[in-house]
């Protein structure tokens, strides 16, 4: 970034909004946040309207005037749209046209068809793995789930074995693994290298998804021994149906298996190149790292993967130009609620830093000698349970620890970032929509949901959580 553009966004940023003392920010950051949790889980307010009240309850508790804490909201909305908002469009149309070309369907039936009963387990969580990089949870769940039924159905398998395996691989990528929305907040809200939180985060993901999946749904198959229900009760109007048909089911051809695991994977291997690129050459000058820079930019890897997309995915599905345009902005017109639930998160992580919070945390964590990683994942274990929202939880833990940030090297700001995904998803109850999809596809009770999904995300968390911590003590 030059001097100038530097200079340009010092002078574009917004004041800070109050000097009150510690113990008026604490009251403030504890009411602001107590009004999202009432909006979110009492009046069941949209996430977007609670962030927005909640900024502006924080501002009001913090003795700030409210054109300040307004403009405060709009500038962190405004930037946090700016930063994620074109990566979470090109990430929503990639999902859409693995889902709709067939080519989701194509990676599930190949790997099913190497599978024998001893490994079906593994399976799933390798096909929940990958297809869950690019798409969104709610998403990657309602196109999983024929799939989870329809094994456990032919191969009369506990439904557990088979559904908790997918489950666990869609979460970890949720939550660890960009360019999903929490973790690209999370990285622009510290400031984090997306290359190496990505390397970081895969490795840490490997291993807590072989715990959270294969390995415990042994044991919740012993406590919730069900078989798949013959249909599924969805949660809009409580009624019976029947599964929703497999996209590839009113196709006469789909892609290759190899065409769309290339395209997968593609954002992934350009932002890791890029990482891998600039730890090898580290000068900005040399022209290898600057075309590494360009193609393993977030943006430009996407991108990238959107356009092969059309030609490696849709193309062989028989996709004319007049659908493409359509499937595009079909893909669009889901996401809105997602960017304006980041957006208003953003403002209310900007309120936070320039009322002062980030500069109080930052004083207690001092006081208090917590480990910075450990810290950032009480705090968005804390904003989990309140309320809900994985995404929640990491916009705000993320706005609160940002200063730790500031003197980490380039690895630990990465695990700053794992640490807040990790804790985002914990304990996984009533409140989180998650937690009811999850129980009504699978026909459980709370109870039995509890057992299983919600122990298996707490799982997810702690072990993660582990990892990151002991990863912080060897690099």
């Amino acid at each position: 970034m030059t001097r100038l553009s530097v200079e340009m966004l010092a002078a574009d940023a917004p004041e800070p909004i109050t000097s009150a003392g510690h113990a008026q920010l604490g009251i403030a950051v504890l009411a602001g946040i107590a009004v999202i949790v009432l909006l979110i889980t009492k009046f069941k307010l949209h996430a977007f309207l609670s962030l927005t009240l909640g900024t502006l309850a924080l501002g009001a508790f913090a003795g700030a005037p409210l054109d300040k804490t307004i403009t405060s909201f709009t500038t962190g909305l405004g930037s946090t749209v700016a930063g994620v908002g074109v990566l979470i469009a090109l990430g929503a149309i990639l999902g859409k046209m693995l889902a709709d070309s067939g080519g989701a369907d194509q990676i599930v039936d190949t790997i099913l068809a190497r599978a024998n009963a001893r490994t079906m387990p593994w399976a799933m969580v390798l096909i929940a793995s990958v297809i869950g990089l690019p798409l969104f949870f709610e998403v990657g769940v309602v196109l999983l789930i024929p799939v989870v039924l329809m094994v456990a159905k032919r191969g009369n398998y506990s439904l557990m074995r088979i559904g908790i395996p997918a489950l666990a691989g869609l979460s970890v990528m949720h939550g660890l693994v960009p360019p999903h929305p929490g973790p690209l907040v999370a990285i622009d809200a510290v400031k984090a290298n997306l290359g190496v939180t990505l390397a970081l985060g895969v490795l840490v993901a490997i291993p807590t998804v072989i715990i959270a999946g294969p390995l415990f749904a042994k044991v919740a198959a012993r406590w919730v021994d069900v078989p798949a229900p013959d249909r599924m009760l969805l949660s809009t109007g409580g009624s019976p149906q029947t599964p929703a048909q497999r996209a590839s089911e009113e196709l006469e051809r789909r892609p290759s298996f190899g065409a769309t695991l290339a395209t997968i994977l593609l954002p992934v291997v350009l932002m890791l190149a890029k990482a891998l690129v600039d730890i090898v050459i580290d000068d900005p000058e040399n022209t290898v790292q600057r075309v590494f820079d360009v193609a393993g930019s977030p943006l430009i890897a996407l991108l990238a993967a959107v356009l092969v997309g059309i030609f490696t995915l849709l193309r062989p599905a028989g996709f004319a130009k007049d659908r493409v345009s359509q499937l595009v902005e079909k893909g669009l017109a889901p996401i809105a609620g997602i960017l304006l639930i980041v957006g208003a998160g953003g403002g209310f992580k900007q309120t936070l830093i320039d009322s002062g919070v980030g500069q109080m945390v930052l004083d207690i964590s001092k006081d208090w000698s917590i480990p910075a990683l450990l810290l950032a994942w009480l705090i968005a274990v804390a904003i989990r349970l309140a309320t809900g929202s994985a995404t929640v939880a990491t916009i705000s833990a993320a706005g609160l620890v940002a200063p730790l940030a500031a003197d980490m090297s380039t690895t630990h700001t990465a695990l700053l970032v794992l640490a807040i995904g990790a804790g985002s998803l914990f304990f996984s109850h009533v409140n989180d929509a998650g937690f009811w999809l999850v129980k009504e596809y699978f026909g459980l009770s709370v109870g039995q949901t509890v057992k299983t999904w919600s122990v298996m995300e707490t799982i997810i968390s702690v072990v993660a959580g582990g990892l990151v911590l002991l990863l912080s003590l060897i690099i």
